[in-house]
């Protein structure tokens, strides 16, 4: 699967979760489980269901009880999200595995999973944008506003598409190399966070 193709899995994850717009829906993955692309649609699933926790939880006459809970399930989304980063980097690194790298061949500053991670968000950020720029409730100069950011948005896809392509084929040709950090957040584990570990 080339990243080109990423764009397009990610704007019809967006599209199927809006057509029930319910962080409470399972995601119904129509791909082969283990699959690049299965994993793709999960990680993008991920990312838009808590998308809109993001949105409910601000919402100012929210209960605070209620606030706690998608603030616990958002944390674990969080988690789910770097597991499922760390998963697909793992599957590129064992891609590549037997790629004998060039002897200046260097480093990325980040991994291709990570990038990729982005991409997703950017799916979301144009998604949403190109719904404010549509809207015939708003003003003159939101409408143009959105329309100016949602061309920012599109270039900038344009742009890290290109730039995961380049990086996947550098590793692939043994210009650059990859490797496997963990992103280690402490604040979930109950061995790494003094306020969970204190108190048992």
């Amino acid at each position: 699967m080339k990243p080109e193709q990423f764009n397009g899995l990610f704007d019809a994850v967006v599209e199927e979760y809006h057509r029930w717009d319910d962080v409470d829906r399972a995601c119904a993955n129509p791909y082969a489980p283990g699959s690049l692309e299965f994993l793709l649609y999960a990680k993008n699933w991920i990312d838009t269901v808590q998308w809109h926790l993001e949105d409910i939880i601000r919402n100012p006459d929210i209960d605070p009880a209620e606030a706690l809970v998608i603030k616990r399930r958002i944390d674990k989304s969080n988690q789910d999200r770097t597991d499922m980063v760390e998963y697909i980097d793992s599957m590129y690194y064992s891609m590549f595995k037997d790629v004998k790298t060039l002897p200046d061949a260097g480093i990325n500053t980040e991994t291709p999973a990570w990038a990729i991670d982005r991409l997703s968000i950017l799916a979301l950020k144009i998604y949403h944008m190109r719904i404010e720029s549509l809207r015939t409730d708003a003003t003159d100069g939101h409408i143009a506003k959105c329309r100016e950011k949602l061309s920012v948005l599109l270039q900038q896809r344009k742009d890290l598409t290109s730039a995961i392509t380049e990086l996947l084929d550098d590793i692939a040709a043994g210009r650059k190399y990859m490797k496997l950090y963990r992103q280690m957040k402490m604040y979930n584990d109950p061995e790494l966070n003094p306020v969970l570990y204190q108190k048992s």
